[in-house]
């Protein structure tokens, strides 16, 4: 049986203008100047160069009302996930003198294992064998892939025949190849193989084999006292150089050969000065390009409106000199828009912060969250969000990501808020001046935190320890 009812549903519609406005704001200034120059190529309407208005400039309300009656989308629609997230700014290393820069020829870590494998003078079936191990080796230097399944890739890839035996025979020759610990099956195995090539004159180096041997897991959890007992090691010297050895080997030997590795760029989109106690702000001048309408298609369009519209053709061209001149004016406006919009978010920051811009001293931040500017410029949350995710400013004491500003409040005995990075910042200082052969626990933390003034719970000192990458207090203990 069918039943007739009204369902009444709230759906969020974004016009083409908000979209390019969204679009836009969210791209950092790295990635603003490409673009520009991809809209310019696509649109013969828009020009570089100063806006220079004429009488026969067509007026801005002919292209407001053209706006105005455009459908409006569905921004679930028209926008994908990767759309709403921060964009990653991936440095173009821009070359003022637009010279290119010479970028080195490297070998991979593949060719280069290839090319010691040529050297062990294996027959034709062994060195087939080692160019399928070479092939499972990873980028950071490990075999991952299980040997028997590789011993299953050769029978049924290659017709070859062989046995656990014999690939691990080929496997060790491999991992005498350099750099040292290539080949290695688990992290173990990779610290010791680094340590058979090291020089032993004082028998440093096999007690760290011994460690790294028999005592791998009381290592990783820094369980000195266990080692000793278990290896018998009477000189406390001895097991400190053991461990520094250790720890000077490489974790991921094939990570340095694999190729090459694009250097990351984050150009600020503000520039903060102070003068004489007074703070400036100024946009990046790369978010200020000039932009104009083409005359020339201002111009095609009015001739083309005054003529007879009966012809299909010249009626579709209309549409089209149209359809870019809208287009155009689109995107001026959304690129004005976003400098207003940034400016206005980032003076918003200078003005919440700003004891913190006059000397960067961190113990001066303020809590603020997103709420916070929004409500000061009257903007929506997720419009702060998005430019607070993506862009940075340049100080006198370094470069901010605009995320950095932003951070909870912690309350304290006097009954005033401090912002979470100040507490943080005062637990990093604990934690490193703390004696390493004591660490101090959370629990000694917290108390030391609280005779600081800061009202804050164990499980708080925890959170902001392992946000700052700091592990726990027996990870921390040193000889």
């Amino acid at each position: 049986m069918q039943k007739l009812g009204l369902n009444q549903t709230l759906s969020q519609k974004l016009s083409p203008q908000q979209i390019q406005f969204i679009k836009l704001l969210q791209v950092p200034t790295a990635e603003l100047e490409a673009r520009i120059e991809e809209e310019l190529e696509g649109n013969p309407a828009l020009e570089e160069g100063r806006d220079e208005p004429t009488e026969e400039t067509q007026s801005e309300e002919d292209f407001d009302d053209n706006i105005e009656q455009q459908e409006e989308v569905s921004v679930e629609d028209y926008l994908g996930d990767d759309d709403f997230s921060g964009y990653k700014m991936q440095g173009d290393g821009e070359n003022l003198d637009d010279k290119e820069i010479p970028i080195p020829t490297l070998t991979s870590l593949t060719d280069q294992l290839m090319s010691q494998l040529g050297f062990l003078g294996l027959d034709e079936r062994q060195e087939m064998i080692g160019l399928q191990l070479i092939g499972s080796i990873e980028s950071d230097g490990y075999i991952r892939r299980e040997l028997e399944a590789i011993i299953n890739d050769l029978a049924f890839s290659q017709n070859i025949e062989t046995d656990l035996e014999e690939v691990e025979e080929i496997l060790k020759k491999i991992q005498g190849f350099d750099p040292p610990g290539i080949g290695a099956r688990n992290l173990q195995e990779c610290l010791r193989l680094q340590l058979e090539r090291k020089s032993d004159q004082d028998g440093i180096a096999v007690i760290a084999t011994r460690i790294i041997s028999d005592c791998f897991e009381e290592f990783t959890k820094k369980h000195y006292t266990k080692i000793t007992k278990r290896l018998g090691i009477n000189d406390e010297d001895d097991l400190k150089d053991a461990v520094d050895l250790i720890t000077k080997l490489n974790p991921k030997p094939g990570g340095a050969s694999g190729g090459l590795v694009k250097t990351q760029y984050l150009m600020p989109d503000f520039i903060l000065a102070n003068n004489n106690g007074k703070l400036e702000l100024t946009l990046n001048s790369k978010n200020a390009p000039e932009l104009r309408i083409s005359r020339s298609y201002s111009e095609m369009f009015k001739a083309y409106d005054k003529s007879d519209k009966r012809d299909k053709k010249l009626k579709e061209t209309v549409s089209f000199v149209k359809q870019k001149l809208d287009a155009a004016k689109w995107f001026i406006d959304a690129i004005k828009q976003r400098q207003q919009t940034l400016l206005n978010t980032m003076n918003a920051i200078v003005r919440y912060q700003y004891d913190f811009f006059l000397g960067g001293d961190e113990s001066k931040l303020r809590p603020m969250i997103l709420k916070d500017i929004a409500n000061e410029i009257n903007m929506d949350i997720s419009t702060v969000s998005r430019v607070a995710n993506s862009k940075a400013v340049q100080t006198e004491f370094g470069l901010y990501p605009l995320k950095f500003f932003f951070s909870e409040g912690i309350a304290t005995d006097s009954g005033e808020d401090v912002s979470s990075r100040e507490v943080k910042h005062s637990l990093k200082t604990l934690i490193d001046e703390e004696d390493k052969r004591k660490p101090l626990s959370d629990d000694k933390l917290e108390k030391l935190l609280k005779s600081k003034g800061y009202n804050i719970a164990r499980r708080t000192v925890a959170k902001y320890r392992e946000q700052l990458n700091i592990p726990v207090a027996r990870l921390r203990k040193e000889l």
